[in-house]
């Protein structure tokens, strides 16, 4: 399955197995371990091996996430959002504007480069010395980049009972982000048409 690092960072909050909602970047140490985690979906210039989080980047980008799943859940509208924060959604037009200015704060220039007897390829070039703030915007640059491509268009709330993932589409009949939430959302079914028809069968006794 394809890995989003937009969809990524929206997944950090998921439902915990037991019923409840967990967040996985509730400390520095978790939101380090969650760096490291996106190394392979990081661009080179980010050095996520070598990233630590501090209480400040864990505030920029609990942040972060709370205008990705804002834009998130318009982009789903109008089929229902993530009931994880549906409640206390950050307003679009703040998030939106919120998204734009994370990605600004680091400028990058594409540099060629084209070693003898290789195929030519693209370097990021940054003039940005803060890491921290160069892992925000690279972010916020992917987020921009999902929101304005056609994975959007396929982006859906997960509808199993307790799930609180979004997730992308990836075949006609799909109606949730995996095999285990499919399952379960067909239990629960099975459960209400059995208890619809015993209230019935109780009825007519």
């Amino acid at each position: 399955m394809e890995r989003w690092l937009a969809l990524e960072l929206a997944s950090t909050i998921r439902h915990d197995g037991d019923g409840g909602v967990t967040d996985d970047l509730t400390t520095a140490r978790d939101v380090t371990r969650w760096i490291r985690e996106q190394d392979g979906l990081l661009p080179a210039h980010v050095r996520a091996g070598e990233l630590t989080a501090d209480e400040d980047l864990k505030r920029q980008i609990v942040e972060l996430r709370r205008a990705v799943r804002a834009l998130f859940a318009r982009a789903v509208s109008p089929a229902p959002p993530s009931p994880a924060d549906a409640h206390r959604l950050m307003p679009a037009e703040e998030a939106l504007a919120h998204l734009n200015t994370a990605a600004a704060r680091e400028l990058i220039a594409p540099q060629l480069e084209w070693p003898h007897e290789a195929p030519p390829a693209v370097r990021l070039l940054t003039v940005q010395d803060d890491p921290h703030i160069g892992l925000v915007a690279t972010l916020a640059r992917a987020a921009i980049d999902f929101l304005s491509g056609p994975q959007r268009e396929q982006l859906r709330a997960c509808t199993a009972p307790r799930c609180v993932r979004y997730f992308v589409k990836s075949h006609g009949r799909q109606e949730w982000c995996k095999a285990s939430c499919g399952n379960r959302a067909r239990a629960a079914r099975h459960y209400r048409r059995h208890r619809v028809a015993s209230e019935g069968d109780s009825a007519l006794s």
